[in-house]
């Protein structure tokens, strides 16, 4: 290979590189800008003042730190696909990951008790594995998820489950993982970033303070 075939070639590759972070910067962007503007008109349900950051291209963070009951505090994370870095969105993508809200609330009342409920394979049971959180709780399904809890605790936390699943549903019909926790975060509920143009975005946030009544009474 000749010194001007390979300089052409270098150039070709970095271009297409820099191209493709440029490309998915801007489209990293513009989509998490498009959903905080449709959470607009449904963030006052949660609270008044919220802080917002831009961690990256590819997460948003925004956080309301005296929040409405029956939180006491909640973060919400807009994380996007690593769309600029191309080997990297492609291992990902392919090992499941999609663009994701997570939220991680504090309750005024914290649950009396502690479980897990994941879809089966999801990204975010990998992403719990992987940050070393996973704990020795046996697994068993409840409504095509795997359910995790406390051996002592299961049978009183068991019958609760599905009753707070439906309640997930009601904030998005795909649920990723839904936790419940004695010590906080009380509640940490995984789902699907909404597309602006079919979601409303006062009942998906009137859904999470319901569920989070839900998850303090039950």
């Amino acid at each position: 290979m000749t010194d001007e075939l390979a300089q052409s070639l270098l150039v070709i590759v970095v271009s297409i590189v820099m191209g493709w972070f440029a490309f998915g910067v801007l489209w990293n962007i513009r989509h998490g800008n498009a959903v905080l503007k449709w959470m607009q008109t449904g963030l006052p349900k949660l609270g008044e003042r919220t802080t917002l950051r831009w961690l990256g291209s590819s997460v948003v963070q925004l956080g309301i730190a005296k929040a409405r009951s029956p939180f006491r505090q909640i973060d919400v994370l807009l994380v996007m696909e690593p769309r600029d870095v191309p080997w990297l969105w492609l291992f990902t993508h392919r090992s499941g990951r999609r663009d994701i809200v997570i939220v991680r609330g504090q309750l005024i009342t914290a649950p009396r008790y502690e479980f897990d409920l994941f879809t089966p394979n999801s990204w975010s049971e990998r992403e719990k594995a992987g940050r070393s959180e996973t704990r020795q709780w046996e697994a068993e399904p409840i409504d095509a998820m795997n359910f995790r809890a406390p051996v002592m605790s299961r049978v009183f936390t068991r019958p609760i489950v599905p009753v707070l699943l439906q309640a997930a549903r009601q904030v998005w019909p795909t649920v990723w993982r839904l936790s419940a926790r004695r010590e906080s975060p009380h509640l940490e509920l995984h789902v699907p970033l909404p597309d602006p143009r079919r979601a409303n975005a006062e009942d998906f946030f009137t859904s999470l303070r319901a569920l989070a009544e839900q998850m303090s009474k039950a």
